[in-house]
């Protein structure tokens, strides 16, 4: 929303082909750009890439990617390699894209979970701290004039004034389906949740 402070972008390997390549955790850094933090990892070959550090990985731990990878932290691996109820992160949707969601069975995943797990225990403790993740104020409604919002106006504390919620702009606020009709990962949603 604005007014946060500047942050250098990390070029992060979400795709992880460097296959069969042993790489060496040197750090551990902080990422401006996200609750994760990243691993730099030294190839044996010379390259160096950033991945997102799992839960438990440690400097100098040994990770690589590929099917006949080891079954350990860090590791990435298809789907079809992994164990049934291993706690996977960074997974693919599409063969080849890279880190996202997964159910086609060549796909790559990642092996444990993110780390920094206490990140939603966070607290900003001052408006100030949330103003340089660049998070403004946000004014209600009802507490506007009528012509900055459809809840404003009215004396005192008074309720919205109609049945139910509506946007800045009109619009239903609750309760209404927003979901694209063609979007590409609707093919996967067997059922959608009941009330």
């Amino acid at each position: 929303r604005g007014g946060a402070h500047k942050r250098k972008h990390r070029i992060v390997d979400f795709k992880r082909k460097s296959s069969s390549i042993v790489a060496r955790v040197a750090t551990i850094e902080y990422d401006p750009n996200r609750n994760a933090r990243l691993a730099l990892l030294h190839y044996d070959n010379g390259v160096k890439k950033y991945i997102l550090a799992p839960r438990s990985l440690k400097i100098g731990m040994e990770v690589c990617a590929g099917k006949d990878a080891p079954i350990e932290i860090g590791n990435a691996l298809p789907l079809a390699s992994i164990p049934l109820g291993s706690t996977v992160h960074n997974v693919e949707l599409t063969l080849g894209k890279g880190g996202q969601l997964a159910r086609a069975a060549e796909c790559y995943a990642t092996l444990g979970q993110v780390g920094n797990v206490d990140a939603i225990n966070v607290c900003l403790g001052k408006a100030g701290r949330s103003r340089w993740l660049g998070k403004r104020p946000k004014v209600r409604g009802v507490v506007k004039n009528p012509i900055d919002h459809p809840h404003g106006g009215g004396e005192g504390r008074s309720p919205i004034g109609r049945s139910k919620p509506v946007t800045p702009w009109g619009k239903p606020a609750l309760g209404i389906k927003t979901r694209q009709a063609k979007k590409a990962s609707s093919k996967y949603i067997l059922r959608g949740r009941t009330k």
